[in-house]
């Protein structure tokens, strides 16, 4: 057990409402809290839900839900991260693209036997790139750190992502020997790294995408009370700090980090994406080729951002997604 975990156990005079016996110093606050209890939910997925995977002065609590599959009859199962989408600035781990139905990725990959574990990760106007990503590797060490209470085996994760969350999980994927990018926060003394990586229509490179079409209304509403006076609403930029310097976006952008080593990727875009064009995907799987990286890129006929208006393929889409990792985990 790493110190930090050892932390994550005590309970502090602040959460007992007593006060720390005389001549002893408080326990430190934790940088971390223990999954707690599962929810059964269906015969097939038990949740741990609202596991603070992360505490951090000054932030939020960084949250994830732990679906784990009822059938795995004791034996350890592997384990996807999934990262969800919402351009770097909205979004929630537990919610799917619109056009998904309701807990559908999870629940697909617990019958499947796979646990999912759902991740937030701080927003833009949070915190600047690499925040998003120093939270994600504290999450796939806090997997790892509790891996033989959840039932999971640590040495086959997977990470999961859609448009922003696709982008993620591609850094992620490509970052797992990148000690420089690990972050200080939460558990400490475990791999980030990841054994294979599916990218639902991320951005590779950030100084290749075009301009963002942003409703007029949306400059001035409800939506955009919160941002600060001048800051530009591109995600790409806002990702970064605000600024369109081409150096930023390119460090905060999955193509500049394809080594030899990456894993396995499995990139699947729709070919009337208007959002995030589907070039961005090839991008990233030529770059992938040239280092001799496994990949393959699927391209959605007809497809949309989200899949709109490829609906009628969607089970066989996320289908093949679970087929893969039940394949490459």
């Amino acid at each position: 057990m790493t110190p930090d975990a050892a932390t994550a156990t005590e309970t502090t005079p602040v959460e007992t409402g007593q006060a720390a016996p005389a001549g002893l110093p408080a326990p430190a606050f934790p940088a971390f809290l223990p999954p707690g209890a599962a929810e059964v939910v269906s015969e097939n997925s038990a949740v741990h839900r609202e596991v603070s995977y992360a505490i951090a002065i000054g932030f939020r609590r960084l949250a994830m839900d732990i679906w784990l599959p009822r059938n795995a009859a004791g034996t350890p199962v592997p384990l996807v991260v999934w990262i969800h989408g919402g351009a770097f600035q909205l979004g929630d781990r537990r919610e799917l693209p619109p056009t998904f139905a309701p807990d559908s990725v999870f629940r697909l990959l617990n019958e499947a036997g796979i646990a999912c574990a759902t991740v937030d990760y701080r927003h833009a106007l949070e915190a600047p790139f690499p925040a998003q990503l120093h939270d994600l590797k504290a999450a796939v060490r806090y997997l790892r750190e509790h891996a033989d209470m959840l039932g999971i085996d640590a040495g086959r994760i997977g990470a999961w992502g859609e448009s922003a969350g696709g982008h993620l999980a591609a850094l992620l994927g490509l970052t797992g020997a990148r000690k420089d990018l690990e972050g200080g926060l939460g558990v400490q003394g475990h791999s980030s790294a990841v054994s294979a990586v599916i990218d639902f229509y991320g951005v590779s490179s950030l100084p290749d995408m075009p301009a963002m079409n942003i409703p007029p209304g949306m400059m001035t509403g409800p939506l955009s009370a919160a941002v600060p006076d001048g800051m530009t609403l591109e995600p790409g930029p806002m990702l970064v700090g605000g600024t369109a310097d081409a150096a930023l976006l390119a460090a905060a952008s999955p193509l500049g980090y394809v080594t030899a080593d990456a894993p396995p990727f499995l990139l699947v875009h729709g070919d009337s994406d208007g959002l995030v064009p589907l070039s961005q995907s090839q991008l990233l799987a030529a770059a992938l080729d040239d280092a001799n990286v496994r990949n393959e890129l699927i391209t959605i006929r007809g497809g949309d951002h989200c899949f709109f208006g490829a609906e009628g393929q969607l089970d066989r889409i996320l289908g093949s997604a679970v087929a893969y990792f039940a394949h490459e985990l």
